[in-house]
């Protein structure tokens, strides 16, 4: 960079701005067009190829892209946009990323102080716009010639990058106020003093790249190792370390002779050989009113966030086990407010120092045997299935992704299937999802986040999630890999075809399933995007391995909401039976 060059002080804040999250080690920054935020977008193309640019028209797709940037990568993303509406379209984004974890670096240019609150155009009020969602929030100082305030600029952005990762991740939101020029034209600031009394070396010398995570070890309690009737619950976890992960988790359970219940949106499914006492059907088994009692559980283990399973949150609350959670996070991850102890550190942190217990407990054996006995119904039931019903799509695809695939998962019913059906594997799939706030918003364009520069990539989604953020498709041209989506087409919502509500037709037809009749064969030419309507099992299976390498393709699947509703209803109780 060529100081001289610079012809005014919101040319030189943005500069030390970015040049400062660079050293900090950032990627990836997603930037929304606008006039507000011109210095910092031109500052960040400057900064090219250390950090990737990439525009991105929608601001609500944009946000989302970036969460899934950084959900594939672990590392905070940000994203700039100029004032007004704009910031406001990355709310959903942010709640889901305080939600579920994931760092966040929001970055909302605005207007000066003298210019609020008198109708200047584009203008709201942007302080604090996301409420108690960040991890931490502040307005920047207006850009000016000072070298101490240049330090002060620098120091803020150090620590809104330490706050989008410590004590949990989450999002930081910046306010940064700019007055024109915004454009690198003279501004009639005489920047030459400043400008020859700075060293860009020394001034950014205290920088530590490295994030240091804190470690603790733990030496598991003589409590556990005491207690014959006690389960493990992977519960929903995205670790960047997934095999060391599950390799945690299975000495824990070797170690105690516990059963590990592993929900199907943790990688321990997808390291099946790792632990010899993975239960995968406990949704299932627990239908069964018989067994559910005989497997009451008098201690729990969860390990990261509580499974979707409401027959298992049921089951768990009746009992009322004592429980211990196991996860880094500061936040309460017990919906169920039981006799709860917080071990705030990572399971893989835990030393499992304690006497291996030798006897293979008739409490395990009951759940190894339910394990085997329910699985073969369902993998007997499936297997025979051919006709197009919508819940055999999580089963197959446990079975046929090639290896290390990233696959987000929608929710709503997507979610469910894969808890259900999702058949252990030793595929290592890493699975992603939006499970903090639970919602479909951003479904399309956090998909192709996290499928941006990584291995070709699969997401599952229904016709609602999708169509709900078909903007996301925009960003066709800057996208880089591949995104196969498998859509569900059953024409509206099926997931509320399983509450109760279904039986009240009307209103429930028009106002919760809400069909839309897209023709996506349509809707897909007009986003220049491949699309292929799937005919058969077999089919599917041809087109999913191997993947392509490049571009964005659909491959529907058109089912019957109300058949494949109903066939839920008849079976999934019946699975467990003996």
């Amino acid at each position: 960079m060529d100081y001289g060059l610079m012809k005014n002080i919101n040319q030189l804040w943005a500069y030390i701005f970015t040049e400062t999250l660079k050293r900090l080690g950032l990627a990836c920054v997603v930037i929304c067009p606008g006039s507000r935020s011109t210095p910092l977008a031109i500052a960040f193309a400057q900064q090219a190829p250390d950090i990737e640019a990439i525009p991105i028209l929608d601001e609500r797709s944009a946000a989302f892209f970036a969460l899934g940037v950084a959900k594939a990568t672990g590392r905070p993303v940000a994203i700039v946009c100029t004032s007004g509406t704009a910031g406001a379209n990355f709310y959903p984004a942010v709640i889901e990323a305080k939600e579920s974890r994931v760092p966040l670096l929001l970055l909302t240019t605005d207007r000066p102080p003298e210019l609020r609150d008198c109708h200047s155009g584009q203008t709201i009020d942007q302080v604090k716009l996301y409420g108690s969602y960040p991890n931490w929030q502040a307005e920047l100082a207006l850009p000016v010639p000072d070298v101490g305030m240049l330090g002060y600029l620098r120091q803020i952005v150090i620590h809104s990058w330490y706050k989008t990762q410590a004590p949990t991740p989450g999002p930081v939101h910046l306010n940064i106020p700019f007055r024109d020029p915004l454009a690198p034209i003279p501004d009639g600031a005489d920047l030459s003093y400043l400008l020859s009394n700075f060293h860009p070396e020394e001034f950014f010398a205290g920088i530590n790249t490295p994030f240091p995570s804190p470690q603790c070890q733990f030496l598991i309690p003589q409590v556990w190792l005491q207690s014959p009737r006690g389960i493990i619950i992977a519960g929903v976890a995205q670790p960047q370390q997934p095999r060391e992960y599950c390799q945690a988790i299975a000495s824990l359970s070797q170690t105690l002779q516990w059963p590990v219940l592993a929900e199907g949106l943790s990688p321990v499914r997808n390291y099946a050989d790792l632990n010899p006492y993975l239960i995968s059907t406990y949704d299932l088994i627990l239908r069964n009113p018989q067994l559910a009692k005989q497997l009451s559980p008098d201690m729990v283990i969860q390990v990261g966030d509580m499974p979707t399973s409401k027959e298992l949150r049921t089951w768990i609350d009746t009992n009322q086990p004592r429980r211990w959670v196991i996860d880094p996070s500061d936040q309460n991850l017990d919906p169920l407010h039981g006799r709860t102890t917080h071990l705030r550190m990572r399971v893989e942190d835990l030393g499992v120092g304690g006497e291996k217990s030798a006897a293979f407990s008739e409490y395990l054996q009951l759940w190894c045997i339910a394990e085997a006995q329910v699985r073969a119904n369902v993998d007997d039931t499936l297997d025979k299935m051919q006709e197009l019903v919508e819940c055999k799509t999580a089963w197959l695809l446990s079975q046929i992704l090639p290896p290390q695939t990233p696959l987000f998962i929608a929710n709503s019913m997507p979610v469910r299937d894969v808890e259900y059906f999702w058949k252990p594997n030793n595929l290592g799939v890493r699975s992603h999802f939006n499970r903090g706030a639970n919602g479909i918003d951003g479904t399309l364009s956090t998909a192709l986040g996290i499928a941006h520069r990584h291995q070709s990539s699969v997401m599952l989604t229904g016709d609602l999630a999708l169509l709900h953020d078909t903007n996301g498709f925009l960003m066709r041209n800057k996208f880089v890999g591949h995104l196969t989506i498998i859509l569900i087409n059953n024409n509206g919502g099926g997931i509320f075809e399983m509450l109760p509500i279904a039986n009240f037709d009307p209103p429930f037809e028009e106002f919760f399933a809400t069909p839309q009749d897209i023709d996506f064969a349509q809707l897909c030419t007009t986003y220049s995007v491949q699309h292929e309507l799937i005919t058969s099992w077999q089919h599917l299976q041809q087109k999913l391995n191997p993947l392509p390498t490049t571009g964005i393709r659909v491959l529907e699947l058109q089912t019957n909401r109300k058949f494949d509703a109903q066939w839920r209803k008849e079976n999934l109780g019946k699975l467990s039976l003996q």
